[in-house]
């Protein structure tokens, strides 16, 4: 049984368009933007205030894409997009999305890296992506650096975003590394690009971004997303949510997230600024910088996750935060305040009521949507609250739901995996055809999450994520079976699983369960060993990576048949130990 939009959820306007980039549908006015004289700033600094008008940064966009065309040889009607591939390895700035428009003005791609990345995991990006340009920050500098050397991009293509000294620390950026800055400056005395010749269809079949997505195994899996996708579910946003500004408001939405993040990159960046929204930056999670960020710039709408990865770190959730230190807040005006919005990993019901029980005037909202479907396949209205919920069917988009034995399920409350269709699903996988078979089936996208259909109190479906079937540690994007095979190479492992586990502060950690061979002395202190295979792991893996869940031993890993590891059993294993010790579950 296909699931489709409820009734009250408006078509689309018109077919999303094939024939252009992002960059035109994002800054030309003829494809149903907000007009940029009546927009909002798209961009701002949330620690200094420097933002530039949406007119403005229509000017940047044309001026660092001359710059870059002059840097690099690079013209708009030649060659592919894969000949010119930048990588941003950067916090957020006001300009990441002025070079990425840049970018696809070019007709070339943009691979956003998480700027928690290790070297090691950069390098993977940098040259699987075969990217010809690194663009970075200061502070990840020599991160940027020694991935950059090992995947053969030399010095001279390495550029460096403008950050606000106050993140600095009184650093000053090496003057042999040229700026973002300085290219539009140069690009701006360089005579007009050439326009772009695109076919009916093209669109659809260009990469504009190469997103990485941890996926179930091994390393992170290069995601193709299309022009047209990113496009269509903006379109699909802001159609879908056309209902809350029937008055013309024109929000202030906070700009946390990173914006390697896709919930980041097409949600926040390009849905809100194609309806004339303002997006305040900030570059990693403080909660006093938060507050006075809210209270300065009267921000409206809070985009959240749990948790939030910034740089080197997973910082606490947000919402964890907001709950946990009223007093701090009741010293802040949040009376701008209208909602929050959440996605990434799942907002359970009780803690959605703690906050609106804290924040009565607050709207809690919440979708759900993959990287591979280019963000959001459905999302809560304002008029349709359900706590626990993701919300109900976006539109032009279609819903199935599939038992392990593949059989389709037509009813409610029956658990089975999801699949969506949808013009927002993305091109496929780069260079991975297993993965491709896998996850892409006869026009569905195999999610590799189970749900459930539920009606509200009004009567409307609604999405419940109720399972992660391909075992994703989604708040943190963390695969287990990519950790598991890297403490596979540890002596002291024979055999072990990896699952999520409960943690106060970062929502939710990896814990290993271990199985050590048999010619380990059982007498060995278990507290070394244990110790020594979370340093393992921190001396090769991300921070949000490491076991902050714990090492436990026990005598065999619990698999199917198949051998598939029965990671549910060691849930049930791990609540039932949280019960007897009074832990959170």
């Amino acid at each position: 049984m296909v699931f489709y939009p409820p009734e009250w959820v408006p078509k689309l306007p018109f077919d999303p368009p094939d024939s252009i980039p992002i960059s035109d549908f994002m800054l030309n006015e003829e494809h149903g933007r907000r007009p940029l004289a009546q927009s909002k700033p798209p961009f701002t600094c949330g620690i200094t205030g420097t933002e530039y008008t949406a007119l403005q940064v229509r000017d940047r966009v044309s001026s660092l894409a001359r710059g870059l065309a002059n840097e690099f040889g690079w013209h708009p009607n030649q060659k592919t997009e894969w000949d010119k591939v930048i990588c941003v390895f950067a916090v957020n700035t006001i300009d990441t999305l002025t070079l990425t428009w840049a970018t696809h003005r070019l007709a070339g791609i943009s691979t956003p890296a998480n700027a928690a990345y290790t070297a090691d995991e950069l390098e993977h990006q940098l040259k699987t992506s075969k990217a010809k340009a690194l663009f970075t920050c200061l502070p990840l500098l020599p991160t940027a650096l020694e991935a950059a050397l090992k995947a053969g991009i030399p010095k001279k293509h390495i550029y460096l975003f403008d950050l606000p000294k106050e993140l600095l620390g009184g650093a000053v950026p090496p003057a042999e590394f040229k700026t973002v800055n300085r290219l539009i400056e140069e690009g701006a005395h360089l005579p007009k690009l050439e326009e772009l010749k695109w076919k009916n269809g093209e669109g659809a079949k260009r990469v504009a971004f190469l997103c990485y997505s941890s996926g179930t195994s091994g390393l992170p899996k290069a995601v193709m997303v299309s022009h047209r996708n990113v496009i269509a579910n903006t379109l699909q946003l802001a159609t879908y949510e056309k209902l809350r500004f029937t008055s013309g408001q024109l929000d202030v939405v906070l700009g946390l997230l990173p914006q390697s993040h896709i919930y980041a990159l097409v949600v926040i960046c390009h849905a809100n600024v194609y309806r004339g929204f303002g997006v305040v930056n900030l570059p990693k999670f403080d909660l006093q910088q938060l507050l006075g960020a809210i209270q300065r710039f009267k921000i409206n709408t809070l985009y959240l996750v749990k948790p939030v990865v910034a740089i080197g770190a997973a910082v606490p959730p947000v919402i964890i935060a907001l709950n946990k230190n009223k007093d701090l807040l009741s010293k802040y005006d949040l009376s701008s305040v209208i909602g929050i919005y959440t996605g990434a990993a799942p907002l359970g019901a009780e803690t959605a009521q703690e906050l609106q029980t804290d924040h009565p005037t607050w709207v809690v909202r919440q979708g759900y949507g993959l990287t591979e479907t280019s963000t959001v396949v459905c999302s809560t209205s304002d008029h349709d609250i359900f706590f626990g919920s993701s919300g109900s069917i976006l539109p032009a988009t279609e819903c199935r739901l599939v038992s392990p034995e593949g059989v389709e399920i037509e009813g409610y409350d029956q658990p089975g995996e999801l699949l969506v269709r949808s013009p927002s699903v993305v091109l496929g996988y780069l260079n991975n055809d297993a993965a491709q078979k896998e996850m892409f089936q006869d026009g569905w996208l195999r999610t590799g999450d189970e749900a459930v259909i539920r009606k509200s109190p009004l009567g409307h479906e609604h999405i419940f994520i109720v399972d992660r079937i391909k075992e994703l540690i989604k708040g943190m994007q963390v695969a287990p079976a990519e950790l598991e095979a890297h403490l596979l190479t540890h002596p002291s492992v024979a055999d072990c699983a990896v699952i999520p586990v409960p943690d106060d502060v970062a929502g939710e950690v990896p814990k290993a369960f271990v199985v050590r061979p048999a010619s380990i002395s059982a007498v060995e202190s278990e507290m070394i060993v244990k110790r020594s295979i979370q340093k393992y792991v921190e001396q090769h893996k991300s921070r949000h990576k490491w076991l902050k869940g714990g090492v436990e031993f026990i005598d065999v890993i619990p698999k199917s048949a198949s051998g598939k590891i029965l990671r549910r059993l060691l849930r049930d294993k791990e609540r039932e130990r949280r019960r007897r010790t009074g832990a959170r579950l």
